[in-house]
């Protein structure tokens, strides 16, 4: 998208609508509350209950970095609750043609009732939403995935309860979701410790602004002790593939195998956001074994992602 500053002389004064950039846009009982609300969500799709109650509502959603899960799900899950969504790639707007992102939040969000953004530059959404009169939804940008997050938390909720107090294991580069594990930390209540190798640790503010609860450390195996939950990502993300061989021999000895899942807790889960690649940063033997519960992880971004777009539609409504 182009960054492009708006021509528009009037400043636009701050919409006092509820965004969803950052897990930290809800409180510790609201995140809580949206965990339970998409198991219940859950469970009434598997029972064949109907419910629509977004009727003639519309969700825009913008795409500059493709997908398979955030498309999917969030598509779909405005369908299961009776609303509509569009897909918007930069060729379809004019924001692809260099309009101005405040430009383009006016007049969309003047049409639809909720955004949701996928893009590289958290600068995007955030200029986006400073201008828009509809809730608007981080979809993933370089610094955060909090949707994703939400689905690792009511995944863990499903299988083993309250994570507060447990101790999880992010092993690998410091990336958007490394970030957000970090903040899901402090609003979930539970310790972090993150392997990575030097010079790919997470943001410097975010991981400040945790505190002691997250700890760096260079060896996975030490990261995993005693886990009870360990999670990793892919090597070189979406728009560093020209990074590709540098990464590969960075994280060559942070691969989440058996002998470190051996180092967990007896009852551990794993959890991969997807997509993932077999041999590099998991072994096979641990996402395809009994341990990993990344499919329900997968489906579970349909549920969790339903149950904000219900939260954000009734609390702006």
């Amino acid at each position: 998208m182009d960054a492009a500053k708006s021509t528009n002389s009037m400043d636009v004064q701050p919409n006092s609508c509820r965004h969803f950039l950052s897990l930290l846009d809800v409180s510790a009982d609201e995140a809580r509350a949206l965990i339970a609300r998409a198991i219940e969500l859950k469970q009434m799709l598997k029972a064949g209950q109907v419910y629509a109650p977004f009727q003639r509502r519309t969700l825009a959603m913008i795409f500059e970095k493709s997908s398979t899960r955030t498309r999917v799900s969030f598509e779909t899950g405005m369908a299961q609750l009776g609303g509509h969504a569009l897909f918007l790639s930069p060729r379809d707007t004019q924001l692809g043609r260099g309009e101005p992102i405040e430009d383009s939040a006016r007049v969309i969000s003047s049409m639809v009732d909720a955004v949701m953004i996928r893009t590289f530059d958290p600068e995007t959404v955030e200029r986006f939403a400073a201008h828009s009169r509809v809730p608007v939804i981080n979809g993933l940008t370089d610094r955060l995935h909090p949707c994703q997050l939400l689905a690792d938390m009511q995944t863990y909720f499903e299988h083993r309860g309250d994570i507060r107090g447990r101790r999880v294991a992010w092993i690998g580069d410091g990336n958007n979701m490394c970030n957000s594990f970090i903040e899901a930390a402090q609003l979930f209540d539970f310790e972090l410790m993150v392997a990575c190798p030097e010079g790919f640790e997470p943001s410097a503010d975010i991981l400040a602004a945790a505190g002691d609860r997250i700890t760096i450390v260079r060896e996975p195996e030490a990261a995993a002790e005693g886990a009870h939950l360990i999670s990793t990502d892919v090597w070189a993300s979406m728009g560093q593939e020209e990074e590709q061989a540098r990464r590969q021999k960075a994280f060559a000895t942070y691969q989440v195998n058996d002998s470190v899942m051996a180092r967990a807790a007896k009852d551990a889960l794993f959890l991969h956001c997807l997509p993932a690649h077999r041999g590099e940063e998991v072994t096979a033997s641990v996402i395809d074994g009994p341990q990993s519960v990344v499919w329900d992880e997968a489906e579970n971004r349909l549920h969790a992602q339903k149950a904000l777009l219900e939260f954000l539609l009734l609390a702006n409504s």
